[in-house]
């Protein structure tokens, strides 16, 4: 298989389990809810009151607690282990199918750089 082969099937297999592995996980419960207002776009007139009465910049507000951002990497962890082991499995390959028809249409990816930045060379 070429690199062009090689990036091409990289990229729908990262694709494909952003949206069955990340996406479609507990994330969607912590993305369900009402999203404020802003009039200025980058939610800089938007800000928090809590309990004890402080006005945090929205910008600011941690979204997400300790306990929830376990659960979700659990939950990923899981379904990234499943996906794994799951592989060959034609009710696995039908989600597959059904999924990618919608993360077909999401960017092409990208060599994350952060990543290089540990010594990661790509292929």
């Amino acid at each position: 298989m070429g690199k062009n082969d090689e990036q091409r099937v990289a990229a729908r297999l990262a694709k494909i389990m952003a949206m069955i592995c990340v996406r479609n996980s507990s994330l969607e419960e912590l993305h369900a809810g009402q999203v404020p207002t802003t009039r200025t776009g980058d939610y800089s007139d938007v800000f928090v009151v809590d309990a004890d009465g402080r006005r945090i910049p929205w910008p600011d507000v941690s979204r997400i607690d300790d306990d929830e951002m376990r659960a979700l990497m659990r939950d990923i962890v899981n379904r990234l282990y499943t996906f794994h082991i799951c592989a060959d499995a034609p009710e696995l390959q039908a989600e597959v199918a059904r999924w990618m028809a919608v993360a077909s249409r999401w960017d092409e990816p990208a060599i994350d750089p952060k990543m290089l930045a540990h010594g990661i060379e790509p292929r």
